[in-house]
């Protein structure tokens, strides 16, 4: 069992390699529960070119966005929430764990919703099982307990099963091509959209949206396991193996459209009732039932343990008093507890839509402000400093006022919630400013320019303390001669609550 919290990993212990780290980020991609984001481009209306268009546009654009996030963890020796003390403040860092939590219960649940349904569905073709609400029931609970396992025992067991899923989920996957190819149709129409028609846009950027989500998701995890690689990893090649990893993702992306498409064509009824699991199993060949079978088995484990593992290290780290084990453990039966209460009580693509949009509008801002602080602080950090609030303790340079940094913490509140605000997934979720452009949804763009322009002219015009800096001093933005209050318990009375 790993050994490490949120403490800073020795550098004796960052044995881990650029492979490695690929190779979670890749086997946290490379399932069905992709797949399934892969459907939306096609049930949104698009017809297979455009949709595909849409998902490469999504996953490159949202690649791109995600690389930089790798950064932090050789530098700090913890994860990315913990991380965010310097820029957000050792308290206001707890706002990294509730993206990190919000982004777990999403992806968990698709995770453990495609496979329990797809082994269901493959077991009954295979051995004339039939399927009931108790057995879809046990398939959700068995995967989510496996999850769950792995996720308490640690980051080398899950790279062991990323070792072995990445593998074989990818040939699985080459497999189903062969097996769909005889009855796919590249010239599937959707729903006769015209590239750039007034109703081609909404639903274009809508699909892209959906997609993008899947890579923004992984911005609160990467710390998770860049953490244990040496300090002295290329910074470069740190970032391009994100980008292959992302890029990778376009397997399982490919096999949903491809799918999906066959689904609309022969078994349309599964796509009004939002199943795709469902719709591949009744398009299915009898000779891809087993290999499904097997897929579903090693994608539920991939995906959800990424997700699940990194909300649990988190979660320690807000209440210092709970072991990482114990708090996977806390926070993964609460996760079981919504999963089966989001499959059997309420409407699964509106919750799955709802909860991507919410990922890309609070998580992009929070991403932004990091990287532009990462790029004016020269990639300086101090990582003792950053475990304060972890240690019952105030004070030190990243305590600001409170434990709160309000140049970080203002710049992504105020972008999260007009983003939130312009969120337009008509059907599902539209906010009050969601018809600024008709139909076009513009809460991406909000959530990736509001605070790349708010966080500088918020840091212009409070500067942070000159000791956040490293030697060679801020780049780009000036800095305060303010006085570092002490570190000292956090019972004791002191200046710290309004120093620094």
């Amino acid at each position: 069992m790993e050994k490490h919290g949120i403490e800073p990993i020795p550098d004796c212990d960052r044995n881990a390699s650029l492979i490695d780290f690929m190779r979670i980020e890749w086997g946290g991609l490379n399932s069905l529960a992709t797949a399934v984001l892969g459907a939306f481009p096609i049930m949104f209306g698009l017809s297979f070119w455009q949709a595909l268009t849409a998902t490469v546009v999504g996953v490159l654009l949202g690649a791109l966005v995600l690389a930089p996030m790798g950064l932090f963890g050789p530098l700090t020796g913890t994860n990315n929430a913990v991380s965010s003390s310097a820029h957000f403040g050792v308290v206001g860092r707890i706002l990294g764990s509730f993206l990190s939590l919000l982004t777990a219960v999403a992806f968990y649940s698709i995770s453990v919703w495609a496979s329990g349904d797809a082994l269901i569905g493959a077991a009954q073709r295979v051995f004339g099982w039939h399927p009931t609400e108790i057995g879809f029931a046990a398939a959700y609970g068995a995967f989510a307990l496996a999850v769950l396992i792995v996720a308490i025992y640690g980051f080398h067991l899950m790279l062991l099963v990323s070792k072995i899923a990445v593998l074989g989920a990818s040939l699985l996957f080459l497999v189903g091509f062969y097996a769909f190819y005889p009855a796919f149709d590249a010239h599937y129409s959707g729903a006769g959209f015209r590239w750039g028609d007034a109703r081609f846009w909404p639903a274009f950027v809508g699909a892209a949206l959906v997609v993008l989500a899947n890579p923004i998701s992984f911005g609160a995890f990467l710390g998770d396991w860049s953490r244990y690689l040496p300090r002295g990893t290329s910074r470069r090649g740190l970032m391009i193996a994100s980008l292959v990893a992302q890029a990778l993702s376009l397997v399982p992306f490919v096999f949903g459209l491809m799918t999906t498409s066959i689904i609309a064509r022969l078994a349309p009824h599964f796509l009004d009732q939002v199943d795709y699991t469902g719709g591949l199993i009744a398009v299915a060949p009898s000779a891809f039932f087993l290999p499904l079978l097997i897929l579903a088995v090693l994608s539920g484990m991939s995906t959800g343990t990424t997700s699940l593992y990194g909300t649990g290290l988190d979660f320690s780290s807000v209440f210092p008093s709970l072991s990482r084990p114990r708090a996977t453990l806390f926070i993964g039966i609460i996760s079981i507890g919504l999963i089966f209460l989001g499959r059997f009580a309420f409407n699964l693509v509106d919750a799955i839509t709802s909860f991507v949009s919410l990922i890309v509008v609070m998580t992009t801002p929070w991403m932004v402000v990091m990287m532009i602080g990462y790029f004016v602080r020269r990639g300086w950090y101090l990582p003792e400093a950053m475990q304060v609030f972890n240690r019952g303790q105030r004070g030190g340079p990243y305590w600001f006022r409170g434990g709160w940094n309000m140049p970080g913490i203002t710049a992504w509140l105020l972008s999260a919630g007009l983003a939130l605000l312009m969120v337009n997934m008509p059907g599902h979720f539209v906010g009050w400013l969601g018809r600024l452009a008709g139909d076009l949804d513009l809460s991406l763009l909000a959530a990736l320019v509001l605070p790349a322009i708010l966080y500088p002219v918020l840091l212009w015009m409070f500067p942070e303390p000159r000791a956040v800096f490293g030697p060679d001093g801020p780049r780009g933005v000036p800095a305060a001669a303010t006085p570092i209050a002490p570190v000292v318990a956090r019972f004791e009375r002191g200046s710290a609550g309004n120093s620094g």
